[in-house]
């Protein structure tokens, strides 16, 4: 327990110190943000504010991973053993997709646009990241036979009934990793927006991993127990990553001083699919992250009610945008959102122990 509050503190100190001197290093280097012509007019005043603000999260999550690690190797807390395959896992998935970001965050600054990598190698970056991760999910048994990930999908454990070849899982792998990463990316288009639900989504792995380590098969064998590899390691990750959020949001939330650009919301997703394929949640992930799978849908609508009408189901997508466009605050627009999110977080929450009180009786 210790260990999972140092990596939350650190990585929100981290986090918090480390982002100005980003924004003031970004600001002297022109690192600014290109804004879309056809978004919301409030959003052109925003030209030029420093972005790649996601090097701060991504950085502060792995500090205070190895910083909380380093304190229970000197001995202040017994629960934890070292860096495990599964919580090192998560982190070379997000901060793998974080450099794809960055490269595509740089790119939209040099060419001084709003587009930076193309689809295809876009697509690519995620596509090597995640297929290694997903064959690595599969490798470093425990002795007891634990792998961080399962050939099964799940829900809030394997579902039994449905068992992937190898080969398929590491496509699932792919089709989770990618359509996080983009959902993550999506909701990031207001200030604080993707940093506070992405804080909220984390903070909610961090109950159940660590709920999942105190009910450990391998720990208390009993009907409700959960056969998961390193779930208390999954939760520092997680602790890491939330405090980060929450000491980057000090500087994102509205008006923001720096964006999390492509580096940070393709890193967020990363650790969102990661944590899901890891704690055997990833359907009960889609509940979870219910605010980011909505904003994806919303774009997914909106392009195909337009390739078959020729007509917009929105004002614009995503979907925060349409509310924008309606005449909402831009404020109203994120605290709103922010809420949904929290609803489905604690819905989500409300479902995982409702299944396990199921489950022991």
């Amino acid at each position: 327990m210790i260990s999972i509050l140092i990596a939350a503190a650190i990585g929100l100190l981290v986090s918090i110190l480390l982002t100005p001197y980003l924004i003031r290093v970004f600001s002297r280097q022109g690192f600014g943000q290109e804004i879309r012509e056809e978004g919301p007019q409030g959003h052109k005043s925003k030209r030029g504010t420093p972005t790649m603000g996601g090097v701060a999260i991504i950085v502060a999550m792995v500090v205070g991973y190895f910083a909380a690690h380093l304190v229970n190797w000197m001995g202040t807390d017994s629960g934890t053993d070292g860096p495990s395959a599964s919580g090192l896992l998560v982190l070379f998935l997000a901060v793998g997709l974080g450099v794809v970001g960055f490269l595509d965050d740089f790119i939209k600054i040099r060419k001084q646009r709003n587009l930076g990598l193309n689809k295809t190698a876009k697509l690519v970056g995620q596509l090597v990241v995640a297929v290694a991760f997903g064959i690595m999910a599969l490798q470093f048994a425990d002795r007891y036979g634990l792998t961080p990930a399962s050939l099964h999908l799940s829900y809030v454990r394997d579902l039994a009934l449905i068992t992937f070849p190898a080969v398929i899982f590491v496509i699932f792998c792919y089709v989770v990793v990618s359509g996080w990463s983009n959902a993550v990316n999506f909701t990031d288009g207001l200030d604080g927006l993707a940093g506070g639900t992405s804080a909220m989504v984390l903070a909610t792995y961090v109950v159940i991993a660590f709920w999942q380590a105190r009910l450990s098969c391998v720990v208390t064998p009993q009907a409700a127990c959960y056969d998961v590899r390193d779930p208390l390691d999954l939760a520092v990750v997680a602790a890491a990553a939330a405090g980060a959020c929450i000491g980057f949001l000090w500087w994102n939330a509205a008006p923001a001083k720096i964006f999390m650009g492509d580096t940070g919301a393709l890193a967020l997703g990363g650790l969102v699919a990661g944590l899901s394929i890891t704690t055997r949640t990833e359907l009960l992930a889609i509940v979870i992250g219910g605010l980011f799978m909505v904003e994806m849908i919303s774009v997914v609508l909106q392009i195909a009610v337009f390739r078959t009408t020729r007509r917009r189901l929105f004002r614009m997508a995503p979907f925060h945008h349409h509310f924008e466009l309606a005449g909402w605050a831009e404020t109203t627009v994120i605290i709103r959102f922010w809420l949904l999110a929290a609803i489905c977080c604690m819905f989500g929450l409300g479902l995982f122990y409702s299944e396990q009180l199921g489950a022991g009786g």
